[in-house]
């Protein structure tokens, strides 16, 4: 593993932290396919998407885990911002990055997400040719969730009191009162609907994966962006590089995951099911996170 520091050019002046995993025997002198693992919404690389790189590392692949601006280790102001659109950016953001290493061959560079992550993998991908192949791990469509519902149960008009709750936080945080906020996942066990999201609140505040650096909320000013964001914009023209979406059977989301894949322009696109797993249990529960990489790892070897 090897930390870095990289510099962005999207205009915000934020410096991404990310972490190497470099496979064994790894020779510099050498060129490698490398792939880009973005975390979750409310997440950080050291939980679900360090985890997928240092196992696809183990498979001899280079994969990068990175926090996003404004979260984790990575610097930006304010703190827990999740502005969809800089989400996407910070993946082409560490591609930038990775074709100024002499190791990298920059025809065989990937991504793939967990979560929120997969859908910003996705968004990137439709944007930056760069990109040779994308995989996602339960993958989230921010925006279709935020409008929609876990479960895909709620009209897109129902959303607009909640742009309109975003549009009023931009004017309490320009007052000078503290930044509203508004959870990504539970904050406590009781506000969970259902099972699988009491398994998020578990998730992110029991020693089961929680971090100091993932607190969990975001900031309410970004709910007018998020709600009108559409990670698949386009992708019926120009999401043509090959897809594998790997989804729990039980998912409550795995509709966001059959979404991607029917409105993909890829001719070579694919889902594997994983029986008995939910959204959740694809984040670090045995056997299903080795049976995901096992996937990925044979979908991304033979794609890059």
């Amino acid at each position: 593993m090897q930390k870095v520091s990289i510099p962005t050019l999207n205009g915000q002046s934020v410096t991404i932290a990310a972490v190497i995993h470099q496979p064994a025997n790894f020779d510099a002198s050498q060129q490698y396919p490398v792939i880009v693992v973005a975390h979750p919404g409310g997440g950080v690389k050291e939980q679900a998407a360090g985890l997928y790189a240092s196992k696809l590392a183990e498979q001899g692949l280079l994969a990068v885990a990175f926090d996003a601006s404004f979260q984790g280790e990575s610097s930006g102001e304010p703190r827990q911002l999740e502005n969809p659109y800089i989400r996407t950016e910070d993946i082409s953001a560490v591609v930038d990055y990775l074709t100024t290493l002499p190791y990298v061959d920059n025809q065989r560079i990937g991504a793939m997400g967990i979560c929120a992550g997969g859908g910003y993998t996705a968004n990137a991908a439709i944007n930056d040719r760069r990109i040779k192949a994308i995989a996602t791990v339960s993958a989230v469509n921010i925006g279709q969730m935020f409008r929609n519902g876990w479960e895909n149960t709620v009209q897109d008009a129902d959303a607009l009191p909640y742009i309109a709750h975003g549009s009023q936080a931009r004017s309490s945080d320009a007052s000078g009162a503290a930044l509203a906020t508004l959870p990504l996942a539970p904050m406590r066990e009781e506000d969970a609907p259902n099972e699988e999201l009491r398994e998020a609140w578990e998730y992110y505040h029991t020693p089961r994966a929680q971090h100091p650096n993932a607190p969990g909320f975001m900031t309410a000013r970004s709910l007018p962006q998020i709600i009108t964001y559409d990670a698949y914009h386009k992708a019926e023209a120009f999401l043509t590089q090959p897809i594998l979406t790997v989804a729990g059977s039980v998912a409550g989301s795995k509709w966001m995951s059959d979404d991607l894949l029917a409105r993909a322009a890829s001719t070579d696109k694919q889902m594997h099911v994983i029986e008995g797993a939910n959204h959740m249990s694809l984040y670090d529960k045995q056997p299903y996170v080795n049976e995901a990489v096992a996937a990925l790892a044979q979908f991304l070897q033979t794609r890059l």
